[in-house]
């Protein structure tokens, strides 16, 4: 069974900044597209950044210029900073691994930005 272990959720008042963690098994993270999700009570998950192998991203509209995904490929990790959080920035937020086919998430953090 693939784990993706992930920690850095939390409370975070408006205007702060989180950043989030994902570990993956070594075998699995020099091939895989790396990305975070989030779900919001009510709404359907939604793509919010994804890294590739060579490096490129990707990031949904709405945390453009705010969130910075990357990976260290030496610690197995993937990262999201998120800046300038906004209340509707609060979500469950899942790492997702992705290689054709075979799809893996883990269990997901919450992120609660209020005041």
């Amino acid at each position: 069974q693939v784990q993706l272990v992930e920690s850095g959720g939390g409370l975070v008042q408006p205007g702060g900044s989180l950043r989030l963690s994902c570990a993956a098994p070594r075998g699995m993270f020099s091939i895989y597209t790396m990305g975070w999700y989030r779900q919001a009570p009510g709404k359907q998950r939604e793509l919010v950044a994804r890294i590739m192998i060579g490096g490129s991203t990707d990031y949904a509209d709405s945390v453009k210029g705010r969130f910075t995904i990357s990976r260290d490929n030496a610690k197995n990790t993937v990262y999201l900073q998120m800046n300038s959080l906004k209340p509707e920035d609060t979500a469950v937020y899942s790492c997702n691994a992705r290689f054709t086919t075979y799809v893996y998430w883990g269990q997901g953090t919450q992120v609660t930005v209020s005041s």
